[in-house]
């Protein structure tokens, strides 16, 4: 049952994310809330712990980016993982099943194309500790932080929007 739930769950994103693709490149006009802006900070506050929805709420994060960026928006965008979504960005992944695996593998690799779009990744070492992940077994992109409510509450109050992601 919850296999079931978790597989609907991972079609609902896939929908969402391929609705919001097909609009994607909309005009500023169509933002009511974008009018006179020229500039968007945003910090996504990354807490699921499931490869397959982690990877599509992943996607959607890169895509927003370059929405905004080709809106001319000039977006700075943090992602700052916590909780158990710390155990999805390690290399050591013998918990994972073998489909899990591969569906960590190509959120590494948006990962790496995020960052070199300029997208920065931090990572909660209290949940890394939590959860007992080897700190050196982190993705490389990723800033560690030693808690991420001290650096989320830092990036609030310089203006970031957060948007959690959950």
């Amino acid at each position: 049952m919850e296999t079931n739930r978790k597989k609907t769950a991972v079609m609902y994103l896939v929908a969402v994310f391929l609705l919001c693709s097909t609009f994607s490149l909309a005009s500023a006009q169509e933002y009511e809330a974008l009018k006179g802006i020229n500039h968007v900070q945003a910090m996504f506050d990354f807490r699921i712990g499931e490869p397959a929805s982690a990877l599509v709420h992943m996607q959607l994060i890169h895509e927003t980016y370059k929405e905004l960026r080709d809106l001319k928006k000039n977006p700075v965008i943090v992602v700052v993982f916590m909780g158990s979504s710390v155990k999805l960005i390690s290399s050591n992944q013998a918990e994972f099943s073998a489909e899990d695996q591969k569906q960590l593998k190509e959120l590494a690799d948006t990962i790496t194309k995020m960052a070199k779009d300029g997208i920065d990744f931090e990572v909660c070492l209290a949940a890394v500790h939590f959860f007992k992940v080897d700190p050196k077994s982190i993705q490389m992109e990723f800033r560690h932080v030693g808690n991420g409510w001290i650096s989320e509450i830092g990036y609030e109050a310089r203006g970031y929007s957060m948007v959690p992601v959950y």
